[in-house]
């Protein structure tokens, strides 16, 4: 289905419009598997025929999108193009270097991100953005617009004290800008000063959702292989934090949520009678294949989206927790830091420690309610599309 203006075009399909910004400069590209045309060329492929592509750099996941969640990977060679490709990603480093800021002129940012603050494409964009303000180069965005729409926003808005590398920046966890609109956002509201400059998409709305694209997805992240699979994650990441499996090593991650303690009937009908809008759920019996739960027998809920426009992922995660939490109040648990002295990732989640102790859910909702719509009236001032 076309959007209401034709298929959307990203900031990639419009660079030749913008090859002034790299005559006779050395270009870097930080990109991965989402780096492609409307017709599926490779910005790589691209940027090679129309400008002196020297480097290249990965976020997650990496510049070809093989590597798995949280791997860590390490300088190497192309093959493909046979450029260096430095990782932003890694135990070693998640910021740019001299050595690596020697190699480029300007640095061009072409990521499809998925609109929400714990997907850690939006920290590699904050911390190139310092980088190259602080070393007087170039950053050019170009924009994707979101697929959940630039209209809403939802969740609670991170506080700097539970900053990291899954949310490091004051956004609501659905924030409802495009990545160059974020970009604009950090450069300005920090006053970074860096030279950013913006190529932006055309024919997307700020209410229009993924489907109403006109365009095939192509997953940011292997645990990310369709919208409605990303659209559940906006809210449903907060039970990495804890000891229900989210789904990963199972065929739905983010819709199949359970566990080895949890009875998939009894969950479902609770779930249910919540009545959610946009969104139902059935029984479902699993085992895992890996991450949490691996080789155990599970029991859960498979989640169904039944309307995209009026589902409200986040909403759904804190029922879900509130409904486990009293059903198994033996079993449940929030997990512990992944390191001493650390933060339990349900609070870096979250950003707060609200869900950390005994909690109200309509408290917890009604705070996120009004600290998303004071977002909403803050982002405004960056929006560039209507």
């Amino acid at each position: 289905m076309e959007s209401e203006t034709g298929m959307v075009k990203t900031g990639i399909d419009h660079i030749k419009e913008y090859a002034d910004l790299f005559q006779n400069r050395r270009v870097g590209l930080l990109t991965g598997i989402t780096g492609r045309n409307s017709e599926n060329r490779s910005t790589i492929e691209i940027l090679q025929e129309t400008c002196e592509l020297a480097v290249l750099f990965g976020a997650e996941h990496g510049v070809r999108g093989d590597a798995g969640a949280g791997e860590d990977v390490k300088t190497y060679t192309d093959k493909a193009t046979g450029l260096t490709v430095y990782s932003l990603y890694g135990s070693e480093r998640k910021r740019l270097t001299k050595e690596m800021l020697d190699t480029f002129d300007v640095l061009v940012y072409d990521i499809q991100d998925v609109g929400a603050r714990f997907f850690t494409f939006i920290s590699t964009l904050h911390h190139v953005l310092e980088d190259c303000a602080e070393a007087g180069k170039t950053l050019v965005v170009l924009d994707r617009p979101n697929p959940l729409g630039g209209a809403l926003a939802e969740g609670g808005v991170l506080d700097m004290e539970y900053s990291s590398f899954v949310g490091c920046y004051p956004l609501a966890a659905r924030y409802g800008l495009t990545c160059g609109e974020l970009a604009g956002m950090m450069n300005e509201e920090q006053k970074m000063g860096c030279d950013l400059r913006i190529v932006p998409c055309t024919g997307w709305k700020r209410n229009s959702l993924f489907p109403e694209w006109g365009t095939i997805w192509q997953a940011p992240s292997p645990a990310l292989m369709t919208f409605e699979t990303t659209l559940l994650y906006a809210g449903l990441c907060l039970i990495e934090g804890t000891n229900l499996s989210e789904g990963r090593g199972t065929a739905a991650p983010f819709r199949v949520i359970g566990a080895d303690y949890v009875d998939a009937e009894e969950l479902m009908k609770a779930f249910n009678q919540a009545g959610l809008p946009g969104v139902v759920s059935t029984p479902v019996w699993f085992v895992p294949a890996a991450s949490k739960h691996q080789g155990e027998k599970c029991g859960g809920i498979l989640l169904h989206v039944t309307d995209y426009k009026k589902i409200r992922p986040m909403t759904v995660s804190i029922t879900l927790l509130d409904l486990v939490r009293k059903l198994y109040p033996e079993q449940y648990r929030v997990l512990p830091p992944y390191r001493e002295g650390g933060r339990p990732m349900l609070a870096l989640l979250s950003g707060s420690d609200a869900l950390l102790g005994d909690w109200d859910k309509d408290d917890i909702l009604s705070a996120y309610e009004r600290e998303s719509r004071h977002f909403e009236e803050r982002k405004k001032k960056f929006h560039i599309y209507e």
